[in-house]
C-alpha cells in the first residue's frame, strides 16, 4: 500500500507572470534608480544594494525549497520503514 506522491508542477501560465512580474520589478526599481536626483555614487550603492536583495531572495527560496525537499525524502523513508513492519507482523504469531 504505497502511494506514490504526485508532483506538484506550475502551470506555464504561473512560470510566466512570475517571470514577467520579477522583470516588471527589476525595471520599475532600475529606472526609478537611474532616474532618482542625487549623486552618482548613491545612485551606484542602491542599485548595489537591490542586486544583493535579489540575490539573498533567491538563495532564500532555494533554501526553503531544499528544507522542505529534504524533510519529504526523510518522511518517505520513515513510510517505507512502517510499511514493511507492518507487512512483516503476523498478529498471530506466538510469542
Amino acid at each position: 500500500m504505497s502511494d506514490t506522491p504526485v508532483r506538484h508542477q506550475n502551470t506555464a501560465a504561473f512560470y510566466g507572470q512570475a517571470v514577467a512580474s520579477f522583470a516588471l520589478a527589476l525595471t520599475a526599481i532600475a529606472i526609478g534608480i537611474f532616474r532618482l536626483h542625487a549623486d552618482a555614487w548613491v545612485r551606484g550603492f542602491l542599485g548595489i544594494a537591490v542586486l544583493y536583495l535579489v540575490t539573498s531572495a533567491f538563495t532564500l527560496a532555494k533554501v526553503v525549497r531544499d528544507r522542505q525537499e529534504a524533510g519529504q525524502i526523510v518522511s518517505r523513508v520513515d513510510q517505507a520503514r512502517l510499511e514493511k513492519l507492518l507487512a512483516e507482523h503476523d498478529p498471530f504469531e506466538k510469542l
